[in-house]
């Protein structure tokens, strides 16, 4: 599946027709305007690109993939560039131009009685959000960078966020996509159906593939009643254990009304409290592990808080739980939640921080955590763990800082070490190495590791019967 070179491709004739079909703002070579499209947001890689496309509606996306692949030049699909394995980066050595969507940004239809919404895949998500609640409906997929991410790349990572207990990935939430395919041939597969059983379902090899098959270009997306009353607790638990059991009893005592179920270890909130403005504990006293629960429910008859309020004193009395705090109104809800949200901002003060995104089923979450905090400390004595996130769907986000007075280039050096340590640990719990971050061009090498043989290689044969020339996003998700 190998491309033309770049030195035989020749990019400045296929430079003149795009900016032919795309117009002057629809090219872009200047150095200083490409450079933030081409750093990915953890700084660990940087991109080239021979010039980068913007085109503004579906049929330009259309033309300009044609062109590409007549003249076999690769494509990289990028959409916001918040994404943390470097999935939306051209690489010099493909010759790979970047086709970014962000200037496609409509709204083409929300249908409230439908609940439904087609936009295309440069929605902001946030606006995709806003719209939804324009029309008294809920877009629940809900992460820290939904004010500049967009759509199409949360389709393209299957991106998951605080919400996924309740309403499932972006997988779940995707209806239909229009699809431009790699020889510039568009599926229209927009669609508000709920059941169409008549054969392969194929958005769903596109979502979650990072535009190695194709390019999202819009999407049909579920909506759900917008919330009338929620119930938002910061609790300090005994232990992991503790934690996973009341996740557990808060399911069954709510009626599985449970929106978001957040892990948060005393290091991060210690971090958040040093480093970031506005962050306040609402405890009394430290305590090595919390819990930030959100119950939400359609009917506003202030039941959900005497529901949260009965079972954590029946988890305090069984030993569950040390203290909470029960969020008496919005702005107290949100100050919980700017918690969670500077425990990634607060990390970026203390040093180097290898990371992982990593599941495993939620009734192991503590065993995880017991033994890769032992290995990380016998790897690397001093190291800082911050290990936190989506409880409720098994995702821990497995932070680690480097020691206090440590090189950072040093510690950093270790990165690849010390992942390959706690996936294997990952894998051995029946775990995946990327919950909800995709694998990009980061964790190629990694994947192709710990998945069997004949899952990679029917990976490679979708992948060579859907872009056989090996011009989407060429070197990501899928070996070479």
């Amino acid at each position: 599946m190998d491309t033309l070179s770049p030195k035989t491709a020749d990019y400045d004739a296929l430079r003149r027709k795009l900016t032919a079909l795309l117009g002057e703002k629809g090219v872009v070579g200047d150095a200083q305007t490409l450079a933030p499209f081409l750093k990915e947001q953890r700084g660990r890689y940087e991109g080239h690109t021979p010039f980068m496309i913007r085109p503004a509606d579906t049929q330009e996306v259309s033309r300009a993939v044609a062109l590409c692949a007549e003249a076999g030049v690769p494509l990289v699909p990028q959409g916001g560039n918040t994404g943390l394995v470097a999935g939306a980066v051209p690489f010099e050595q493909d010759g790979a131009l970047l086709i970014n969507l962000g200037r496609m940004n409509r709204v083409r239809n929300v249908d409230p009685t439908d609940y439904s919404i087609t936009v295309e895949a440069g929605c902001i998500l946030q606006s995709v959000q806003q719209a939804a609640e324009a029309a008294d409906r809920l877009f629940p997929l809900s992460l820290g960078a939904e004010g500049s991410c967009q759509i199409g790349g949360n389709l393209s990572t299957n991106a998951g966020g605080i919400h996924v207990l309740r309403y499932g990935n972006t997988r779940d939430l995707v209806l239909g996509l229009e699809v431009v395919l790699a020889d510039g041939r568009i599926w229209e597969g927009l669609s508000a159906l709920r059941k169409d059983n008549t054969g392969y379902d194929l958005k769903h090899l596109f979502v979650g593939a990072e535009g190695t098959l194709g390019i999202i270009t819009a999407a049909t997306l579920k909506l759900f009643p917008r919330p009338r009353e929620t119930a938002v607790a910061f609790i300090a638990v005994t232990s992991p254990e503790a934690a996973v059991e009341l996740l557990a009893r808060s399911r069954a005592a709510s009626g599985d009304r449970v929106a978001a179920f957040e892990l948060i270890p005393r290091i991060g909130l210690d971090f958040a409290l040093r480093h970031v403005s506005g962050i306040e504990d609402p405890l009394g006293e430290a305590h090595d592990w919390y819990v930030l629960t959100e119950l939400a429910s359609g009917q506003a008859d202030g039941s959900l808080r005497d529901v949260l309020e009965n079972l954590l004193a029946t988890a305090c009395e069984d030993g569950l739980v040390i203290d909470a705090a029960l969020a008496a109104n919005e702005r107290q809800a949100a100050a919980f939640w700017r918690i969670r949200e500077g425990l990634v901002e607060g990390q970026k003060f203390e040093g180097g921080s290898i990371k992982h995104d990593v599941s495993v089923p939620v009734s192991k979450v503590p065993l995880f955590l017991e033994r890769a905090l032992a290995l990380v400390k016998e790897m690397v004595p001093g190291i800082r763990p911050v290990s936190f996130g989506h409880l409720g769907d098994g995702n821990i986000h497995f932070n680690l800082s480097q020691p206090e007075g440590a090189d950072k280039a040093d510690y950093l050096a270790r990165w690849d070490e010390v992942n390959h340590a706690v996936h294997s640990l990952v894998v051995e719990l029946d775990g995946s190495i990327s919950a909800e971050h995709g694998i990009g061009h980061m964790k190629v090498t990694e994947n192709a590791h710990f998945k069997s043989p004949l899952e990679i290689e029917m990976m490679q044969r979708v992948k060579a019967a859907l872009d056989p020339q090996n011009l989407m996003n060429p070197g990501k998700v899928v070996p070479r």
